[in-house]
């Protein structure tokens, strides 16, 4: 089983840049492939990004156009978002996911979550 825990969010100014951090424990994380996900006030559930076990596969949101970078660190069990050029539009609750099933897009493949940690873009 693992467990994931997300720290890093905040409140940011428009243009501006945080790095959310995920860490795992229970097990090691080198054959789980890693995601972010984020939560918008909608309720939607939105693919950020995501990194393969293996650090090979990246993937990426088609909002984030070269905003974010996804990066892992399995020797750490931690797995990275830097996020710059902040919007508005970005501001969601994020979760770290992992699945050892093969990457995908889709929430419902997903079995390991953590409790998410909110981002809030505003003047």
């Amino acid at each position: 089983q693992v467990q994931l825990v997300e720290s890093g969010g905040g409140l940011v100014q428009p243009g501006g840049s945080l790095t959310l951090s995920c860490v795992a424990s229970g097990r090691a994380l080198d054959d789980v492939n890693m995601a972010w996900f984020r939560q918008i006030p909608s309720g939607e559930r939105q693919f950020v990004a995501a990194i393969t076990w293996s650090g090979l596969g990246i993937y990426y949101g088609e909002f984030v156009k070269g905003r974010f970078t996804i990066s892992r660190d399995n020797a750490k069990n931690t797995v990275l978002l830097q996020m710059n050029s902040l919007k508005p539009e970005d501001t969601a609750t994020y979760y770290c996911a992992g699945t050892t099933n093969s990457f995908t897009y889709r929430t419902t493949t997903y079995e390991y979550w953590g409790p998410g940690t909110q981002v809030t873009v505003s003047s």
